[in-house]
């Protein structure tokens, strides 16, 4: 995963101090891309535990249409909680110390997720991020872009039209409401010499905790989708806009450079499988990961 550090290190030096929405600050730049050989290895960044059960939920909540955060907490998934969490506590008035206080914090997210969990009307009303990722990719103004992508691969794979677009402005203002609009806006597939490629462009990109999921995750779509077609895989590419690093992630940052890469892990999917919508959690195996210790690091919301 040189790929990924080099890019930690080239914003790390280039980047420039910016301001932003969450107050904390970054060091940016603008434009950037990375290609990972999918046919080399699983592309899961490996100077730091990636909780790879994570990204296949959060994929297949992708997939079914779900925004709704209930079924990741029911599978011990957590990476959503923070914005309608905070949705909630402004809504029932409970911001300023809780935010402040960490213990209160916890408690109160403890509350939060078993709420989601067993209230299904507190799920409805606050457990819903509005009309993000899976929305537009299986409802964007009526239309189902997976669905048809993955029909246009099958019967016309030359084609220079394989889109799958998150960027609705229609509904970005709802989704400002409940989230966040979509970091990783769009991505096309290509199809050569029997392998499945697929470049994504993220329009703002978290490097030190975002990045390393949003790899995997479009990495493992490519193998979903290349199962479906009947293709092999080829090339994930990464290309960026605003790529930055949290001003309170140097520590981490820091202790992942010191670290070396360790050999690449491989993917094995269920062939038994032949529709995107029929897979499930133990469909994907995970072989030979063996990374370094995990980095935990604050998410600005």
């Amino acid at each position: 995963m040189h790929q990924y550090l080099d890019l930690v290190r080239h914003v790390q030096k280039h980047g420039l101090e910016k301001k932003d929405r969450t107050g904390v600050g970054t060091k940016s730049i603008f434009g950037y891309q990375m290609r990972f050989d999918l046919g080399a290895g699983f592309p899961l960044v490996t100077t730091k535990k990636v909780h790879f059960k994570s990204i296949v939920h959060e994929l297949l909540w992708f997939v079914k249409g779900d925004t709704n955060i209930r079924y990741l907490v029911e599978n011990g998934v957590s990476i959503w909680n923070d914005w309608p969490f905070k949705n909630w506590l402004k809504k029932s008035k409970l911001m300023g110390d809780v935010l402040i206080q960490s213990k209160d914090r916890e408690e109160k997210m403890l509350e939060f997720v078993e709420r989601i969990k067993g209230d299904d009307d507190f799920a409805r009303k606050f457990g819903d991020l509005g009309p993000v990722y899976g929305k537009q990719w299986r409802n964007f103004e009526g239309v189902d872009q997976l669905k048809l992508v993955i029909e246009d691969i099958k019967n016309n794979p030359d084609s220079r039209r394989h889109v799958v677009s998150a960027w609705n402005p229609r509904e970005i203002p709802v989704m400002v409401t409940s989230g966040l609009p979509p970091c990783h806006t769009l991505f096309q597939f290509y199809v050569s010499e029997g392998k499945l490629s697929c470049q994504l462009y993220q329009r703002s990109a978290d490097i030190f905790l975002g990045v390393p999921f949003n790899i995997a995750s479009y990495a493992l779509l490519t193998f979903m989708v290349a199962q479906i077609c009947g293709l092999g895989v080829g090339d994930f590419v990464h290309t960026f806009g605003d790529a930055h690093l949290y001003l309170n992630h140097c520590r981490q940052v820091e202790l992942q450079l010191k670290r070396e890469p360790l050999p690449q892990p491989q993917l094995r999917l269920n062939p038994e499988v032949k529709e995107i919508t029929e897979f499930v959690f133990e469909d994907f195996e995970l072989l030979g990961y063996i990374p370094h210790a995990g980095i935990r690091a604050p998410v600005a919301v």
